[in-house]
């Protein structure tokens, strides 16, 4: 697995959407704007504006390992109770023990997010549009690198099976991108058992990228599983050894990039797969689907993958499969094959957690060209334009008012009042009747009280 072998043909520059991309000594060069993209630990870091992305990747990574200090910090301080069992002290001991270790692993590894420098500007980032989702974190899909490269072979097979009956015996795989690859297992897998001539597999998490780095190259890694349910003491934390069957063959290719800002060119690949993604993304499916048809040769096909459990604010957004076909329909696809099947998920055998998960996949044949749809905008206009007015939304307007209750609620706080006393002042600013001011302060005290007690997730 090598960047300087990413065909330079497949590379179209996510800033200005018109130049094909070099290969530079320390990076990519767009042949059009002259920008310039970094390869961050041997992966192409090919983002609209990579700086601010690698901003924000390493201030998140800054918080997790903060995070962790504060846990183990946590853990030590519940140890001093005289009056703890020694199986429960032995338990919190081996789990700040594990922590710690594994905040030097995880700062090792994305060492080349450069933590000890200073954060970006973002002038250039917000005039593009193009932001990091707040509720991306660099642990969000982890347990996906311990079933990926540990425990996970019964998965990692039904998800094969699943899109390899999608396709006839003769049907070649050809040039193949996997959007939102996650820790990269099934797209090595296909690489490897479905023989496509060049795989790759983007995603925009640098854990989850580095991590199929060595796990591909066969320089095996060693991080800590953390089940919700552990079955036993001792798998309250599990060092696991991550590692593919053997390493990768040549033409597996590992991409940092935002699929709604894909850096390929037009009509580059035959088959294009999105597994657990596109019920997760911030756009509605119908201006994906576009994006994917762009994306294809033609007669390409598009594989998907996963659970289809759209979960958008709008309800209309909320596809059922019946739904999900049309649109693919509109984006000039035929439905060539679509199946069911019940498969096993994130069953760790360190855990008692685990399910069936009954996942939609299809295999759509790109029939027609279609209009490209607009560059993504993860951002109004309203917040690029700092001179036009926020628009006084619904949402915002109720947030206002929840806003203004809670903090008068706070500056009550003072180690004397009592809930019933600051009830009491809430009746007086006549704010709230008598009958509802009481619940209402201990139901907010409650949310805040559990709410600082909650454990952590790295």
């Amino acid at each position: 697995m090598t960047d300087q072998a990413l065909p330079q043909s497949l590379l179209l520059c996510p800033r200005c959407r018109r130049g094909s991309l070099a290969r530079q000594r320390i990076g990519f060069v767009c042949e059009q704007c002259s920008s310039g993209f970094p390869v961050v630990g041997e992966v192409p870091w090919l983002f609209a504006d990579p700086q601010a992305m690698l901003a924000e990747w390493r201030g998140r990574l800054r918080f997790l390992l903060l995070e962790i200090e504060r846990e183990v910090r946590t853990l030590r301080a519940e140890c001093a109770d005289a009056q703890l069992m020694p199986l429960t002290r032995r338990r919190l001991e081996h789990l700040a023990a594990a922590h710690e270790d594994h905040a030097r692993r995880l700062a090792a590894l994305l060492a080349p997010l450069g933590l000890d420098q200073s954060a970006a500007g973002y002038a250039t980032h917000l005039a593009l549009r193009t932001r990091l989702p707040a509720d991306q974190g660099l642990t969000n899909y982890y347990a996906n690198l311990h079933r990926d490269w540990a425990w996970g072979d019964e998965e990692n097979a039904a998800a094969l099976a699943v899109l390899e009956g999608l396709l006839a015996p003769d049907d070649a795989w050809g040039r193949t991108l996997v959007l939102g690859a996650g820790a990269g297992r099934l797209a090595y897998d296909i690489h490897m058992q479905c023989a496509p001539g060049i795989t790759i597999a983007t995603d925009f998490n640098p854990l989850l990228l580095f991590v199929a780095r060595e796990a591909v190259s066969g320089r095996a890694l060693e991080l800590y599983e953390f089940p919700i349910a552990p079955r036993t003491l001792d798998d309250c934390a599990v060092l696991r050894r991550l590692l593919a069957p053997q390493p990768v063959r040549e033409g597996f290719h590992l991409v940092a990039a935002d699929a709604l800002r894909a850096p390929f060119a037009p009509a580059s690949f035959d088959t294009v797969v999105t597994p657990w993604f596109i019920d997760i993304i911030p756009e509605e499916l119908a201006t994906f689907a576009l994006r994917v048809n762009a994306l294809l040769a033609p007669g390409g096909r598009w594989l998907n993958f996963g659970s289809l459990s759209f979960a958008q604010s709008a309800r209309a957004q909320r596809l059922s499969p019946e739904e999900s076909f049309e649109v693919v329909a509109g984006a000039g696809f035929a439905i060539a094959k679509s199946d069911e099947a019940s498969i096993p998920y994130m069953r760790s055998p360190a855990s008692r957690h685990g399910r069936i998960e009954t996942v939609l996949a299809w295999n759509a044949r790109k029939e027609r060209d279609v209009a490209a749809p607009p560059e993504h905008s993860a951002l109004p206009e309203w917040l690029i334009r700092t001179e036009l007015p926020v628009p006084l939304l619904e949402d915002f307007q109720m947030q206002a008012a929840s806003t203004r209750i809670y903090a008068f609620l706070m500056s009550l706080i003072d180690g004397r009042r009592s809930v019933r006393d600051m009830a009491r002042v809430l009746v007086e600013q006549r704010l709230m009747t008598p009958a509802e001011a009481e619940p209402a302060v201990r139901t907010f005290l409650t949310r805040m009280y559990e709410d600082s007690r909650q454990r952590a997730g790295f």
